[in-house]
């Protein structure tokens, strides 16, 4: 439905369907898999409902009354300048808007001193924890250190506030790279990073090689869903898998995963260990932390079983003798 009316009214129609679709009860779960599916489903089915109502943009701006300036918000999230005609969901629009002011405020991270910005469809670094292993776990004096699947380069600016002098950040997505990009300028750490665009290492070898991926084994419905999804564990596994032979001597391999997968039934117990020792790989040492965010705490979410017995962990890897 292409709305043509008021655009406060139109959040209200968007909210009220939202609703609407959230009252079909839920089927009692037997397992914590059961549970994933189903809010999987039921995720699905909601964004499938609300992404009917529609908007249209003119140059990036939205004709409907009471509507605020769009343009800062859709340019930002396209990546470029808006075209003539654009035809939007409400629910997305109210994503980039979002997404922009969050953006523009970042994100205090305590490692670094400073604010982290995240574009939109790129992963904002608002759970702390896993960076807070990254920059207490002990550091062997790494002269050349990887981050694979940099995203906001948030990683990366931690290993250089910790005195490494050259990290290499790769990422497949070019608006992850641009991301990066802007957050190592504004920290002033370009003299000390490089971006590269690539799936998984670059070329050569590293000291140190950094990978926190997609925690959630699980299909991918939208781009944005590739920080939270890994189908079939593909980046887990291949980092595994290349991250022996790119190591110098005597060099470590950091995996920073939760466990939260294993609570729900989508890994087995012992799949990560044994991944690990097949890719010729062993554990120096294993830090863990337990998540602060408000979801490990809400009864009322359909996962807080497993949310509630969460752990974030980093693995310090090294090549198996």
């Amino acid at each position: 439905m292409l709305y043509n009316g008021d655009f406060q009214n139109a959040k209200q129609l968007l909210h009220a369907v939202t609703k609407r679709a959230d009252r079909k009860p839920a089927k009692p779960a037997v397992t914590m898999l059961d549970a994933f599916h189903q809010h999987r489903l039921r995720q699905i089915g909601r964004a499938n409902i609300t992404n009917k109502i529609l908007i249209q943009l003119q140059h990036g701006k939205c004709s409907l009354s009471r509507a605020p300036d769009l343009l800062e918000a859709v340019e930002g999230a396209l990546g470029e300048k808006a075209p003539a005609t654009l035809v939007l969901s409400l629910r997305e629009t109210l994503g980039m808007i979002g997404a922009n002011e969050w953006r523009k405020k970042g994100v205090y991270i305590e490692a670094v001193k400073a604010n982290i910005h995240a574009h939109y469809g790129v992963y904002s670094p608002v759970r702390g924890e896993y960076l807070d292993l990254i920059n207490r776990v002990q550091l062997n004096n790494p002269q050349v250190a990887w981050d694979i699947g940099t995203g906001t380069g948030v990683i990366s600016a931690v290993l250089v506030a910790r005195r490494v002098k050259q990290v290499i950040a790769t990422d497949t997505s070019a608006r992850a790279l641009r991301c990066a990009a802007e957050n190592i300028e504004r920290l002033k750490m370009q003299s000390h990073i490089s971006l590269v665009e690539t799936s998984l290492f670059p070329e050569g070898t590293a000291d140190l090689i950094v990978c926190n991926p997609p925690w959630l084994p699980a299909k991918v419905n939208t781009p944005i869903e590739h920080a939270v999804y890994d189908p079939d564990n593909q980046m887990l596994r291949g980092f595994l898998i290349g991250a022996r032979s790119r190591l110098n001597k005597n060099g470590e391999a950091w995996l920073v995963m939760s466990n939260l997968a294993e609570k729900i039934g989508l890994r087995r117990p012992d799949d990560l260990q044994n991944w690990i020792s097949q890719a010729g790989l062993s554990v120096i040492e294993k830090a863990d932390t337990s998540p602060r965010h408000a979801r490990s705490s809400d009864q009322s979410d359909p996962l807080y079983e497993a949310r509630s017995k969460e752990v974030t962990s980093l693995y310090r890897l090294k090549a198996a003798d």
